[in-house]
């Protein structure tokens, strides 16, 4: 009589965790959300409603200073650059907080977190696949309105010279490196949103929470960044480095505000994820 076996099994025959919840298959998911839609829509929208309120009001201007706002109806490169401008600080939040603090959150919201885990998709894979696809996203979101903004613009206004607000100007083949080094930037600088929308959304099962959660203290650093009773300390805030991506449209290309704000927002956004994949991998998932 044979003796009988009493190991336990890990995991079934076949099954590679490597060949678990594949990146298109989570972002097919992500792209086919109404939410999806509904900002990839808004962003590409915003410069025809742009120009449009240009043409009803006239071009903007103001006597007492230029900014790159004044300065939009001057070429294609200009109308891009102040789209970028009005994006910075709040609108392109949103979408990076939507897209890395709706991903886990709505996940457990629907109580589709459990049976994702139990395909099984190992824990540290799924938030990683799921924080790429995210980012990925986000990435989506910075690029897209600055470019629709660059084709509508020199449709509108023609391709020429980027004009700086100094009264100096770029050549449109300068330009145009310079407003993707901007972009690129613009983007890092929102790594710290994405992580920390990333790590409320593995904390909570309120999607609106973990994204309401990332707007509302970027609107606080922004705001503490405008206090300046607090001098050298703004320096760690990351609200205080946002704009400056305009160090790569100057004449003679500046590069230390920008590795010192990507340098923050990349310091900051490797601490939440740690605390969101250690948070996430001992939680008891219920929903």
């Amino acid at each position: 009589m044979s003796a009988v076996d009493h190991t336990p099994v890990d995991h079934a025959p076949g099954y590679r965790a490597a060949r678990t919840l594949p990146l298109r298959v989570e972002a097919l998911r992500q792209l086919r959300r109404r939410r999806t839609m509904v900002i990839g829509g808004v962003l590409a929208a915003l410069p025809f409603i742009v120009l449009v309120a240009f043409q009803i009001g006239g071009p903007p201007g103001r006597a007492d200073r230029t900014t790159f706002i004044e300065l939009a109806t001057a070429s294609g490169p200009n109308f891009a650059a102040t789209l970028l401008f009005m994006g910075t600080g709040f609108l392109l939040v949103i979408p990076v907080a939507l897209f890395c603090g709706d991903t886990v959150a709505s996940e457990a919201s629907w109580s589709s977190l459990r049976y994702l885990l139990a395909a099984p998709v190992p824990r540290a894979r799924l938030l990683a696949r799921k924080f790429t696809v995210g980012l990925a996203f986000s990435a989506g979101a910075v690029l897209l309105l600055p470019l629709i903004g660059l084709a509508v613009g020199t449709a509108a206004y023609g391709w020429g010279d980027l004009k700086l607000p100094t009264g100096a100007s770029l050549p449109a083949s300068v330009a145009l490196p310079r407003l993707a080094l901007a972009v690129l930037f613009v983007f890092l600088s929102e790594l710290v949103i994405a992580a920390l929308a990333f790590w409320l959304s593995t904390a909570t099962d309120a999607p609106l929470g973990a994204v309401g959660g990332a707007v509302f203290l970027s609107i606080i650093t922004g705001v503490l960044d405008a206090i300046t009773a607090l001098g050298s300390l703004r320096e760690w805030l990351p609200a205080h480095w946002q704009y400056a991506w305009a160090d790569a449209l100057q004449p003679q290309l500046e590069w230390g505000g920008m590795v010192q704000g990507a340098s923050l927002s990349f310091s900051y956004a490797v601490v939440l994820l740690a605390l969101a994949f250690r948070g996430f991998a001992r939680k008891d998932i219920v929903s």
